[in-house]
């Protein structure tokens, strides 16, 4: 066996729904570290595995490719797999119990299976997969999370539903499930592409369920500050991320309607962000407001958008998830999620606050970290610089939800880490804590460096790769560095810094309440009324079954006795009711006796032809 046949034997998410069971078995250091390792393996696999379908067979009579690398599921699977690898190193230390560990693990390795398969039957069943096992990584913790993780749950049902139903379509239609197979299909820079008309409209309204549409988006930050914290880092990088590559593969051509859906969740998410006073809660809505950049970029369908999402979805699974890892630190120590009762505490966690800024930095595209290069490829894709069309409302939307994000990252930072002195006598995060923060905030850096981040991510990120991007005058070349891109962040920083003291006060006191409060209690009464209406039909119906089979088996053995009942309830005119009682001390009369036959004959002849009819 050739190294190239030992690498693609490995199946990557199987070699992980394994780990997830001995997790449960062994002692838990041995499990963790087992964990750590399997996903450390899937990165190198990821990394080393040449392009192409390594697992094609027949599954029910349909050609399934549960293994397919190519240029794009290579990237995702090295980011997911490097973070995953941390995340569990931080759960371990974050006394994390093996049973959450284990649906960690395997809710990881169905977001593996979906980025690896080949065709939409695959990705329909881990896609199914991986709801059911994020929603047992919620329930784990018990208390509030298991009411949102039925709400989570709910939630995502529907959206799986949606992408089966689109999915079953497209066969229909195309006549495989195989990617970028059949007919009907758009293609550009990705294969795949789901069948046009409805195949692709259920398709983009289950996507959109998970990649956080408006209006689709209610789940996300109900969820996601409730569960463990170790939890909601593992939550952060594979729901929402797995999707918006699944979006991709959907419509590699893109649409302008997705576009301007991503610019408008930059904005929403941004602003909603910055009421939060729960630190999970901001996280959340900047997880919307971030694959707002994703899907506008995928709505562009250029060249250099296709390039700055997957960018961007890489370094967001990096520093959303670093986010996460330190203010769950912070919550770990002091037992507080909200922001305005901390303070001061970069004396006491300077470590966790360091951690905390590189995301921080990262996030916001301040240059020399990773967010500024991916965030600089949208805004030139928007504005149409490297070819293609220009859409400035776009360009406007998003830079807004630059702003957003300054601002609200502004306001963490300062409320948790500076603002007065801090009531808790606190200690700085754990060894395995450390590790984890600093390591993903050391690639959060390192991608952001012009001699190394910049030469990695082109031989990295699909398309970039081989690609010449020169702007229409032929007068310059993709450079993240540019003055351009550096004129954009200093403006974005300039207005946020001048913005935040005029409205810090202010925004301390606006408390509005959450969407979702207004959706779930409506959903909750909505459910549970649907629910009694329906068990009362499914009752009323179950009741009258069980009267008519009563009713059919008492005739059966009592024929007599039914035709009389009936006979009782004809006019007299018709016949005599008397006829047909038995007085004491005398026997049944002739005429009663071939009357009670006849009634019956035709009792019987009336039964069966009423079914006749029916059946025939």
């Amino acid at each position: 066996m050739t190294e190239v046949d030992a690498v693609t034997a490995i199946y990557p998410p199987l070699l992980v729904f394994a780990t997830a069971l001995l997790v449960l078995v062994l002692p838990r250091i041995v499990g963790f570290a087992l964990g750590a390792a399997s996903l450390a393996t899937v990165t190198v696999i990821a990394y080393v595995a040449p392009e192409g379908g390594h697992m094609t067979m027949t599954f029910l009579g349909f050609d399934v490719q549960p293994y397919l690398v190519d240029e794009y599921t290579r990237f995702v699977a090295i980011g997911l797999g490097f973070l995953g690898t941390f995340a569990v190193v931080y759960a371990y230390s974050s006394e994390t119990s093996r049973a959450m560990a284990a649906f960690a693990l395997a809710y990881v390795a169905s977001a593996f299976g979906a980025v690896f398969a080949g065709d939409w039957l695959v990705l329909v069943f881990m896609w199914e997969i991986m709801a059911v096992t994020s929603t047992l990584l919620v329930w784990h913790f018990g208390g509030d999370a298991v009411r949102a993780g039925y709400r989570y749950a709910l939630a995502h049902g529907i959206g799986g539903s949606l992408v089966l139903f689109g999915v079953i379509a497209h066969y229909a239609q195309a006549g495989t499930f195989l990617y970028g197979q059949g007919v009907g299909l758009e293609q550009a820079f990705i294969t795949g592409g789901i069948a046009t008309g409805i195949p692709a409209m259920l398709a983009v309204l289950g996507i959109g369920v998970n990649v956080a549409f408006i209006g689709f988006h209610t789940w996300l930050p109900d969820t996601y500050p409730r569960p463990h914290l170790a939890a909601s880092v593992f939550l952060a990088a594979f729901t929402t991320k797995t999707s918006a590559y699944v979006l991709l593969r959907a419509f590699p051509d893109g649409h302008i309607w997705l576009a301007y859906m991503g610019g408008l969740m930059a904005v929403y998410g941004a602003g909603f962000a910055l009421l939060q006073h729960d630190m999970r809660a901001l996280l959340s809505y900047h997880i919307q407001a971030q694959l707002g950049y994703m899907v506008a970029g995928i709505g562009i369908g250029s060249a250099i958008g296709i390039a700055g999402a997957m960018g961007h979805l890489f370094n967001n699974v990096l520093y959303k998830s670093l986010l996460f890892m330190a203010v769950g630190v912070v919550i770990y120590r002091t037992r507080e999620n909200d922001l305005y009762k901390l303070g001061g505490l970069w004396r006491e966690m300077p470590l966790t606050a360091l951690a905390f800024f590189i995301g921080a930095l990262s996030i916001t595209a301040v240059p020399g970290f990773s967010g500024f290069i991916s965030k600089g490829m949208l805004f030139d894709a928007a504005t149409g610089y490297f070819g293609g069309t220009e859409h400035w409302p776009l360009f406007v939307l998003l830079f807004i939800g630059g702003i957003g994000t300054f601002l609200s990252f502004i306001k963490l930072g300062f409320y948790v880490f500076f603002h007065g002195e801090s009531d808790h006598e606190v200690r700085d995060a754990k060894t395995g804590q450390t590790t984890a923060m600093l390591s993903v905030g050391g690639a959060c850096v390192v991608l952001g460096l012009p001699a190394v981040g910049w030469p990695l991510f082109t031989d990295l990120i699909p398309i970039i790769d081989g690609t010449q991007f020169t702007d229409p005058e032929g007068l310059q070349t993709l450079n993240p560095y540019s003055m351009g891109h550096l004129q954009d962040a200093a403006l974005l920083l300039g207005i946020s810094a001048i913005a935040f003291p005029i409205i810090r006060k202010p925004l301390s006191k606006l408390d509005f309440r959450d969407p979702a409060t207004y959706v779930n209690p409506v959903g909750y009464r909505l459910g549970r009324w649907s629910m009694l209406a329906v068990t009362e039909v499914f009752a009323a119906v179950d009741r009258a079954a069980v009267s008519l089979v009563r009713t059919c088996y008492w005739v059966g053995n009592n024929p007599v006795r039914a035709v009389g009942s009936v006979a009782t309830r004809v006019p007299d005119t018709v016949v005599e009711s008397d006829a047909f009682e038995t007085r004491e001390g005398k026997s049944t009369s002739t005429l009663s006796l071939r009357a009670t036959i006849g009634m019956t004959v035709l009792f019987v002849t009336v039964v069966l032809t009423s079914v006749l009819l029916l059946v025939l």
